[in-house]
């Protein structure tokens, strides 16, 4: 039965004759193993360690597959002549200028202003030639499709694959993107009576936070102004899409659901599915079941049934239809995943957004009202989605959605999983993206790993970090909810590594799971490549992709390509002065991340030095 049917009865019922019910915030299993405090260590800087290698016998445990005698691999990134054969030493001076002035703290806390001055200095045709020699030339491939297609192909012929994103963004002042945000996440219906709904503060826009690229380093922010500009950023993913599958056979692209919609409809489809799951969790204390594990948790559905008969919400013969379906309930029992497919209707999707009042217990509308103008542009949010994935699936390329602001993920997160539901049905081409900095990270993804056994579709994800640390501490804080994140960096790295090894293990067991390992660490590169030796996971199958960021780290990504792995740098692009807020990102990003490592500079550094003594003063790549 749909949700709508299944919510309308509820409400029906709640007119008169349902007892009140208090539920309280779920309380969902924690996976952090440690709790200390240790604020300084900085989650979003990844270090940048040898894997050795012996032969080993090892055996694969899926189905049909036989005994076979592989050898473990040995990747040495201390190999710098492997490591840098794709670059000259003017590439090479670059990367070592870049760098150095990366770790200067009063060029990059003033680098807009520094660029503007020398914009204003130079004229434009110098200082585009400026930044193309120095930040623009070693962090972005180019101006326009045409333009990065010699350094995608010969990034490919050293075995490093991209992932195309387009990083143009607004260069708005902070009360311009305040404005925005205020006008695009608010809701008629709010701004008429703005304490009239039983908004929860997380998934409220707050102005104080309304400029979210506030505390973010590495992930870009589009900010909603119409339709008619979703509309827009929709065509530039499609050529984004197109560009990829004309310069690779097996390429990705990047897109993030705040570009594609307004996202008034993401904080409040959010809140409907964490209110939604609390229900679960408040009916599951019911069965004495809240300590278990999400996946666990199952409810007897006799039981169920009379819950909710006694709550007044209807007869048990009409409850009975509610839970009637091809597969619901066969089993005698329902679990988060049952739970979640009854909310399936979308026809009109202001249906969907009915929640269960935490002070009355009643069900009721998350607004009282919605325009007619506020469904149309739901609908719309939802169809450039589908357009962009039926692009993908037509040119060869896979699809990457980023994460966000843990008030918009889980309304990403489902979205996304209904396109994997829809496209994934013969191979990966929509991935999702988890980020493990976050408390419910393991539990995320073994939730929607499950559902892909089931149903019998290929899961595709990519593991980060996280990008928000910083604002989503501060956000609640001041606005007074639980903090999302994990207590210390530990804690973050000791959660990407039990996802990450769950996900491998899914690989294991069925080979339909596919996983991309974004991190510029070294130790979790390590990692992983020693458990795909322990489990007999192939590079050639794959199903294990590497991916970091173009400028970056290429002692880790080039080694891992010439050794046969799926590795991919994350290409942006775009005209020059439109992508200064990225470059003024990958700057403060760096800054960190330099001081924190000089590995990348000395390794650098030993190869100019080879190259030089050898007599290699004027070494090209070869490809």
């Amino acid at each position: 039965m749909s949700y709508a049917k299944f919510v309308a009865a509820l409400v029906r019922k709640n007119s008169g004759n349902v007892n009140k019910i208090r539920v309280s915030p779920g309380r969902y299993r924690s996976t952090v193993a440690s709790t200390k405090s240790n604020e300084e260590k900085e989650q979003q800087i990844d270090g940048c360690t040898v894997v050795e290698t012996v032969p080993l016998e090892l055996i694969s445990h899926t189905k049909n597959v036989t005994k076979t005698q592989l050898n473990k691999i040995h990747i040495d990134f201390d190999n710098t002549q492997e490591a840098y054969r794709s670059k000259d030493n003017i590439e090479l001076l670059r990367s070592l200028l870049v760098f150095k002035l990366c770790t200067i703290d009063v060029l990059v806390e003033k680098n807009k202003e520094l660029m503007e001055l020398s914009k204003k200095l130079l004229g434009q045709w110098m200082f585009d030639k400026l930044m193309k020699m120095t930040f623009y030339g070693q962090f972005v491939a180019g101006e326009n499709h045409n333009s990065i297609k010699p350094l995608i192909q010969k990034n490919q012929a050293f075995g490093v694959g991209a992932v195309l994103d387009y990083s143009v963004e607004e260069d708005l002042t902070q009360e311009e993107a305040e404005k925005k945000e205020m006008d695009s996440c608010v809701s008629e219906a709010e701004k008429e009576s703005p304490d009239a709904d039983h908004r929860e503060r997380k998934y409220k826009a707050h102005r104080q936070f309304g400029d979210r690229r506030g505390g973010v380093i590495s992930a870009r922010t589009y900010f909603y102004a119409d339709e008619a500009k979703c509309d827009n950023q929709m065509e530039t993913f499609i050529n984004c899409i197109k560009a990829s599958g004309g310069s690779s056979t097996d390429g990705f692209s990047a897109i993030k659901m705040t570009a594609l919609g307004r996202p008034q409809f993401l904080l409040q489809f959010s809140e409907v599915l964490v209110k939604w799951r609390r229900f679960f969790n408040f009916l599951a204390a019911q069965q004495g079941k809240s300590e278990m594990m999400v996946l666990e948790q199952k409810l007897e559905l006799e039981q169920l049934k009379e819950s909710l008969t006694k709550m007044g919400v209807g007869a048990k013969a009409d409850i009975e239809n509610w839970f009637t379906g091809e597969k619901l309930g066969l089993s005698g029992t329902i679990d988060l995943l049952d739970w979640n497919s009854l909310i399936n209707d979308t026809t009109k999707i202001s249906n969907l957004l009915m929640v269960p009042n935490l002070e009355t217990g009643q069900l009721e509308p998350l607004l009282n009202m919605f325009t007619a103008e506020e469904e149309r542009q739901m609908k719309r949010m939802l169809q450039r989605v589908d357009v962009l994935a039926k692009h993908a699936l037509e040119n060869g390329v896979r699809l990457m959605v980023d994460a966000e602001q843990t008030y918009f993920q889980p309304a990403i997160s489902r979205l996304t999983l209904e396109m994997q539901r829809k496209f994934n049905r013969e191979k990966p081409i929509i991935f999702n993206t988890y980020q493990c900095y976050l408390k419910e990270a393991y539990d995320n993804v073994t939730v929607d790993v499950e559902l892909s056994r089931r149903e019998g579709w290929y899961f595709g994800a990519k593991l980060v970090r996280g990008a928000y640390m910083y604002q989503e501490r501060a956000r609640a804080k001041e606005i007074g909810y639980e903090d999302p994140i994990n207590p210390d960096y530990e804690a973050t790295n000791r959660m990407y590594h039990m996802c990450l090894e769950y996900m491998l293990e899914e690989i294991e067991h069925s080979r339909k799971a596919n996983i991309m390992v974004a991190t510029h660490n070294e130790d979790t590169v390590k990692f992983t490549l020693q458990k795909m030796n322990e489990m007999g996971l192939s590079p050639t199958e794959n199903k294990v992709y590497f991916g970091q960021l173009l400028g970056m780290c290429d002692q880790i990504s080039f080694p891992l390509g010439q050794a046969g792995f799926p590795v991919y740098k994350y290409v942006p692009y775009g005209p020059v002065n439109e992508v200064i807020p990225y470059l003024s990102r990958r700057a403060q990003e760096n800054r960190g991340f330099m001081k924190g490592s000089q590995r990348e500079r000395s390794l650098l550094w030993k190869e100019l030095k080879r190259r030089l003594l050898g007599g290699q003063i004027f070494y090209k790549p070869v490809y």
